[in-house]
């Protein structure tokens, strides 16, 4: 009777056993179904496998472990609450309701929901809530007119550009890091987001930015310290109280041109130190530097960290536009070169173009004095005998770290045996190096700059032979240093950086341009990009250089806008949850801006209107910055108004310059176009000058069955002020060789542009008009935009005179904004003014080709305008235009001194018009003019690229007294 109930044990036992495995068997099954159908709906990643799984009956908890791969995709707590539905209503019965955990990569995935996302529970274990930096940041600018609370203001963040020539020892020459394709280069490509786009926008968020690559695209570069001697101009002016010394450190000076391996420029000369006052105007140093060629030119001065080092050591830049102040804080980052800001200079020296620095302060100390250095300059690294022969900036930041007097460790590694290995490292030792000593970085030697993050741009590998876009991807490290940043933070604030960057990304170009923008793997990878940072760091690999698709996008300055501003974000929104802060997003460029004669004598008003984000609700503007240039001078520190209109005093008989830009509390927007206006001594006739110059684009689209690529010979594109990007002219267009790289791959192309800052929209051609119109005589002008016109804000009929600026405007089809010539609005508001008897002078470079593909827009150029379209000139070989008795010249060619006019027009008159100007040879009509009952003059090329000062204002005199004659 005894065996019995151990005979029932024995069977409940097994039976039991036996259930549980039925039950474990049909939850690997459908677990097994589920993620091996499994694709992520909001990013295209590697589909995931079941690892293993683990029920455990007693607690009533079912843990799921799967592949790496199913960590690549973004979580939100949305996505977390899906999944784990999903997996609740699969599993059997029996186990339903079980506590279940999903696992990807060892972490619950619950865990891997980046801090902004989630709500208060946050983890804080990867979060900065107990390290911040509270002291005086590394460089404020103190003449700004407005003021940052919300943005990123006293933050310090490194942002790199990926690549850069450099020295191949194997082959003894320079080369890029990789291939040329689609007519740019990795290396020259990433910069064309960062220099004009990222880091203006982080710092007008209030950021001190570093990158390891130089920033400044002048070419030109003048040292002025007090060690060396030359054309340029050091002076000290001691106080009463206080007199210029010797520092007992060592300090830059420039002995030589150029620079073997491992020679330190910062330890070749002397820095100079004065005790600090309180009062100003005491003692003070002069750098008076003798500049080449007039420009703009980042400005970068060098001082060594002493005992008594100030946080606020005074530099005065005075420039074209008036005088900028700046405070430096002297404790940290003494011993290399520090960026304060780019400013336009003229030629030669003069007591308007240097800086000073003052021993006024509100601490008890010393300030310090080294070199100033005017201009990125030339490569001066010598490499297996000889240097890059390139602007700086396009240097890898190996070069640059040595001549920022980095310690040799941290660039040269490999002992000058792999510059290329070298280089990779250089852009972290470099973090490294600047923010050792500080709070994010305490226990590594440096010098103390309190560098909190760190993000870089590349462009990745990839094709697809079906157009489709490969997208972005983005990488971090976790498994180094106990899982730990420097302060202890948890290596998972890496990953939160990169998830919230390959979001906002996705989101933000999806949203602007509708394309299914894709958005690839968040990778834990060992890239010592990511690996060797003491802060959290990213690698952003944008899109795919290789990839025909991706490049329509990327050669397009609108979206480089658009992912500047999406990373910007990234990182306001990224160091703003760190540290459990609010921010707000920094405004959109406003619109709609407009200069009109004042009410009152002699004055200006101008109207603008602020522009909403609908992506983000903090963008709001809330106040507007005015800047003033008068003349050929720079534009001032700007003027703070509280709303959208402005009316500015004036002097008879000058030039005036004036941008907008909208501020609230989280920085500053990009600025509006320029406009200029005048008032004549003696008045005798009015001009308004209307913009309608607004595009920018990339180079001519090549899309059919069988060829895929870009052709510069017919349109380099229109960059955003200036593009550096460009390497040469695509050669490989066939197909089928797509994902080849070399000679004959689809993309291949040349190098003849590399160093070359071609010259795009800089947004400024009313004034070179008005030049031209002040130098007539006794014509007075305003300008506005040409949505200002379309909106009724100005109305031409208030001007007997309008001269309609066009530029390289044209409508393109593969363009993701819209640039017509002539807006239907816009004709009609055209055709009204001829009709009340008005004179109107329009010039740009598609003025026929973009009008002739409907018989409404014929009508208007043919019976208003009284212009037909005949042909586009594309022999690029004359660049001459004979009219008026004179030889004019316009630029066909990209160049770095305007822009290029690849395709001006034939047009000819339609009766009773007649031909004015003709180009050479050939004698094909270039432009025409009418006179009746109203009058135009139409040039079929761009007014302002007239290369002459002189013939522009010959020209603008016969236009103008063509419209005034009887």
């Amino acid at each position: 009777m005894r065996k019995l109930p151990l005979l029932l044990l024995l069977l409940l036992f097994t039976t039991g056993r036996l259930h549980a495995q039925d039950i474990e068997r049909n939850v690997k099954e459908r677990l097994t179904t589920y993620f091996g159908s499994y694709n992520s709906v909001t990013a295209k990643t590697t589909a995931p496998e079941l690892k293993s799984f683990n029920i455990d009956y007693d607690r009533k908890q079912i843990a799921i472990y799967l592949s790496e791969s199913f960590a690549y995709q973004p979580f939100q707590p949305e996505t977390v609450e899906t999944l784990y539905q999903e997996i609740k209503e699969l599993l059997p019965g029996p186990v339903r309701f079980f506590e279940t955990t999903l696992y990807a990569g060892n972490k619950p995935i619950d865990e891997l929901v980046p801090n902004l996302y989630r709500g208060k529970k946050k983890d804080k274990s990867r979060l900065s809530l107990h390290v911040d930096y509270k002291a005086a940041p590394w460089v404020k600018n103190t003449s700004r007119a407005y003021e940052v609370t919300h943005g990123l203001q006293n933050r310090h963040i490194a942002l790199w550009q990926s690549h850069g020539k450099y020295y191949k020892s194997d082959k003894n020459e320079w080369a890029w890091q990789r291939p040329r394709l689609f007519c740019t280069t990795e290396d020259l490509f990433t910069q064309s987001f960062l220099l004009p786009y990222v880091i203006p926008m982080l710092e007008q968020s209030g950021a001190n930015v570093f990158t390891p690559r130089e920033r400044d695209t002048q070419k030109n570069e003048v040292i002025v310290d007090n060690d060396t001697k030359g054309n340029s101009i050091y002076l000290e002016m001691k106080s009463r109280k206080a007199n210029w010394t010797t520092a007992p450190v060592s300090g830059f000076a420039q002995k030589q041109s150029r620079y073997q391996d491992g020679e330190n420029p910062f330890l070749a000369g002397t820095a100079r130190f004065v005790p600090t006052e309180k009062k100003k105007d005491k003692a003070f140093a002069q750098w008076i530097p003798t500049l080449p060629a007039t420009g703009a030119y980042a400005v970068y001065v060098a001082y060594q960290t002493l005992p008594g080092s100030v946080s606020d050591a005074k530099y005065l830049v005075f420039h074209k536009g008036g005088v900028t102040e700046f405070l430096v804080n002297q404790q940290i980052g003494g011993g290399t070169w520090v960026y304060l800001g780019t400013f336009e200079f003229d030629q030669g020296n003069n007591d308007y173009g240097m800086v000073v620095l003052s021993n006024q302060s509100s601490e008890r100390g010393v300030v310090c004095a080294d070199a100033v250095r005017f201009g990125g300059g030339m490569g001066n690294i010598v490499r297996g005998g000889s240097v890059s022969g390139l602007p700086r900036y396009l240097e890898g930041a190996r070069y640059s770290a040595q001549w920022s007097g980095m310690p040799y460790e941290a660039y040269g590694g490999r002992k000058g045996e792999n510059d290329y290995i070298d280089d990779i490292n250089t852009r972290a030792n470099s973090i490294n190096y600047l923010s050792g000593g500080s709070v994010y970085n305490p226990n590594q030697p440096g010098l103390g700059v309190p560098l909190e993050m760190a993000m870089a741009l590349h462009s990745d590998a990839g094709s697809s032979k079906t157009d489709e876009i490969i997208g972005s991807l983005g990488i971090y490290t976790t498994d180094t240093n106990n899982g730990q940043l420097a302060v202890g933070v948890d290596r998972y604030a890496s990953r939160d950086l990169v998830d919230i960057t390959l979001t906002e990304l996705q989101r933000d170009i999806r949203s602007r341009f509708k394309v299914p923008w894709t958005r690839r793997s968040l990778w834990d990878r060992n890239y010592s990009e990511t690996r060797l940072p003491a802060i959290p760091s990213s690698i952003v690999e944008l899109l795919s250089h290789q990839n025909f698709a991706d490049m329509q996008c990327g050669h397009d300055p609108n979206f480089k806008f658009t992912v500047g501003r999406s990373l910007y974000k990234s990182i306001l929104k990224f160091v703003a949850t760190q540290h459990g802060k609010e921010y707000v997003v920094q405004p959109l460029p406003v619109s709609h801006f407009a200069i009109e004669f004042g009410k009152k004598k002699n004055t200006f008003e101008l109207s603008w209107q602020g522009v909403e984000d609908p992506l983000e609700p903090t963008a709001h503007p809330q106040e507007y910055v005015v800047y003033t240039r008068i003349g050929y001078g720079g534009f001032d520190n700007g003027t703070l108004v509280k709303r959208a209109s402005h009316t500015v005093k004036i002097e008879p008989g000058l030039v005036y310059s004036f941008k907008v830009t909208a501020v609230n509390r989280g920085g500053e927007s990009f600025p509006s176009e320029t406009l200029s206006a005048y008032k004549a001594k003696r008045e005798s006739s009015r001009v308004l000058m209307v913009n309608g110059f607004d595009r920018i684009c990339g180079p001519a689209v090549v899309n059919t069955a069988t060829e895929a690529g870009f052709d510069l010979q017919e349109d380099p594109g229109v960059p955003y002020l200036y593009s550096t990007s460009l390497s040469g002219s695509q050669k490989g267009f066939d197909r089928k060789q797509a994902g080849k790289e070399g000679k004959g791959s689809l993309g291949d192309s040349g190098g003849e542009l590399e160093g070359l800052k071609m010259v795009g929209n800089t947004f400024d051609y009313p004034f070179i008009h008005g030049k031209a119109i002040q130098a007539a005589g006794g014509f007075s002008f305003v300008s506005c935009s040409d949505e200002a016109v379309e909106a009724e804000i100005v109305s031409l009929e208030s001007y007997p005179i309008v001269d309609y600026i066009l530029g390289l405007e044209k409508e393109d089809p593969s363009a993701r904004n819209n640039y017509k010539t002539f807006s239907s609005p816009m004709q009609r508001i055209i055709t009204a003014y001829c009709q009340s008897g008005g004179s109107i002078l329009v010039s740009g470079s598609y003025l026929g080709s973009d009008m002739s593909s409907s018989q409404g827009n014929r009508e208007f150029t043919e019976n208003v305008l009284k212009y037909g379209f005949q042909s586009s000139l594309t022999d690029k070989r004359s660049g001459q235009i004979n009219g008026l008795g004179r030889t004019l010249s316009i630029p066909r060619m990209p160049n770095e001194q305007s822009y290029p006019v690849t395709s001006p027009e034939c047009i000819v008159p339609v009766a009773p018009a007649f031909s004015a100007f003709a180009y050479v040879p050939g004698n094909q009509s270039a432009g025409i003019a009418y006179k009746g009952s109203y009058r135009t003059f139409v040039l079929g090329f761009p007014f302002e690229s007239i290369e002459s000062d002189t013939e522009r204002a010959t020209v603008m005199a016969a236009i103008l007294r063509f419209f005034d004659e009887k």
